[in-house]
């Protein structure tokens, strides 16, 4: 092959730590498994991340890099099918992905994607996370490794006591989040992209880490926009004292009873990662001083752009590991659930259904929306099912939505049937919206801010582009508000007492 096509369909960049070789890939250069950290193995485990060390000559990057280990719900026989990641699965997974416009005349917007996955499964390396429509309409996209599961937010005494005063605790996915993000600011000009444009965007868990990330201030100036897709907002975050009681139950499960931190770190990662749990930020007084529901309470948060919507469906998450009965326990059907719901027509299971919603998604996005901000943000619903799954799918279930951001809707996992061209032009309009916002900060002139009094939602559904509502699920959502406000008055009571007692301590 001569030189002018090995640069072409070979391209090589010069980064700050070493040159990359990646793939030309249709309008994309693509570079793949690209180190943003040292791996945190042996003793770097529940470690924050270290740098990865420079290297000499031209370093391959053809291939994704392994996904973190990780597992499911113990009733999902492939967790593949909603989400979570084929093997290889590897400790050394802190690797991120870029497709860059092959041709760019000017530096590019970035968006850094954080996949979902309950904190413990998934990857930025699944093919319906392909960034190439990004970089066909001219935008730098890269999708993120980061530690999952007991890996990735773990606290245990032993791990405690050996910590630097000011070392995080039970925070590593945060951390690795953080570095990929310092990454980008740090290298991602040698791929064209902006590093003074940079958008963070995540559905799920990812949508609710990029929450926390909001209110920690080391995540600061790291971003300059944010999109939250189904990350909810409620969702308490764990006090120190109760990762570190899980980490123990962990570690006695495991047969570690009294474990140094050595004996911790010899457990094999797919024991670990076979432990189930909740996983999600921990307030340890380091990265997070309260929790990020109190901090958005009170004002203490990144004030930048901010997108943050739901799915009509989110309830379709009440399908795996119990869910329903579960949260059928918290949300009693009653004559009062009945009549905010009546299209449930008193079925007990979707009035949990759509409480569920609205009380874990839809409620609390609204709430974040609403924080005084000198910026502005957006609030919108996706409501749009494809046309070959109407009769058996009433709502846009949790996730759906992923596949028309990314215009990969031949990429979904669970063999769903060929999309439609109406299908494409949703999924090609609802793009552009995501577009727009990495772009302007703004997803479109005829997308109205949010203001609590005029409530204007975007509602994804038939009509490609959306549509403008007003009030949208507002009865609903305004009784679970009610509930939420009594969740945040305890949280910042909580925070409170905390810091209270810290400082009786110091003293």
């Amino acid at each position: 092959m001569d030189q002018i096509n090995l640069a072409a369909t070979s391209p090589v960049v010069r980064t700050p730590s070493g040159d990359l070789r990646g793939r030309r890939e249709g309008p994309a250069n693509v570079f793949r498994g690209v180190p943003y950290a040292a791996a945190p193995v042996g003793d770097l485990r529940w470690k924050a991340p270290q740098p990865f060390a420079p290297w000499d000559g031209v370093r391959e990057a053809a291939d994704f890099g392994p996904s973190a280990p990780q597992a499911g719900p113990s009733d999902v026989a492939d967790i593949v099918s909603i989400g979570g990641a084929p093997e290889p699965t590897s400790e050394d997974c802190l690797t991120l992905n870029i497709w860059a416009p092959a041709e760019i005349t000017l530096p590019a917007p970035v968006m850094v994607w954080l996949h979902g996955g309950s904190n413990r499964m998934g990857a930025g390396s699944l093919p319906f996370y392909d960034g190439t429509a990004f970089a066909r309409d001219g935008v730098v996209l890269v999708s993120v490794n980061y530690r999952l599961g007991q890996l990735g937010f773990f606290a245990h005494p032993a791990l405690t006591a050996e910590a630097a005063p000011d070392e995080p605790l039970g925070n590593q996915a945060l951390l690795d989040q953080i570095a990929a993000l310092e990454w980008v600011r740090d290298h991602i000009s040698a791929f064209g992209g902006d590093p003074a444009n940079v958008t963070l965007f995540g559905e799920s868990a990812g949508g609710l880490d990029i929450l926390a990330l909001m209110t920690a201030k080391r995540a600061r100036g790291l971003f300059h926009k944010a999109i939250v897709q189904s990350g909810g907002g409620w969702l308490p975050a764990t006090p120190l004292k109760a990762a570190q009681r899980r980490g123990v139950a962990t570690a006695t499960a495991l047969g570690q009873i009294a474990p140094a931190p050595s004996a911790l770190r010899a457990i094999q990662p797919e024991r670990l990662a076979a432990i189930e749990g909740a996983f999600g930020p921990v307030i340890d007084g380091r990265l997070l001083d309260r929790d990020p529901i109190s901090a958005f309470a009170r004002g203490d948060f990144a004030d930048v752009p901010l997108m943050i919507g739901v799915n009509s469906g989110e309830d379709s998450l009440l399908n795996y590991g119990g869910g329903l009965k579960r949260f059928g326990k918290l949300i009693k059907p009653n004559v009062a659930l009945a009549r905010l719901y009546p299209q449930a027509n008193v079925d007990e299971e979707q009035l949990i259904r759509l409480g569920f919603r609205d009380f874990a998604f839809a409620a609390p996005a609204r709430w974040i929306a609403s924080r005084p901000r000198q910026s502005k943000a957006w609030l919108y619903a996706f409501d749009y099912v494809e046309e070959a799954r109407r009769e058996t799918m009433p709502r846009a279930a949790h996730a759906a939505e992923i596949f028309h951001v990314f215009e990969t809707l031949d990429a979904r996992p669970d063999g769903a049937p060929p999309a439609t061209e109406a299908d494409r032009a949703v999924s090609a309009a609802m793009h552009v919206r995501w577009i727009d916002f990495a772009r302007t900060g703004a997803p479109g002139a005829d997308w109205p801010a949010y203001v609590p009094a005029d409530d204007a939602w975007m509602v994804f559904g038939d009509t490609p582009g959306g549509d403008v509502r007003r009030g949208w699920w507002k009865a609903a959502l305004d009784h679970h508000g009610r509930r939420g406000g009594l969740l945040i008055l305890l949280l910042r009571g909580r925070d409170r007492l905390r810091t209270l007692f810290s400082a009786k301590v110091v003293r």
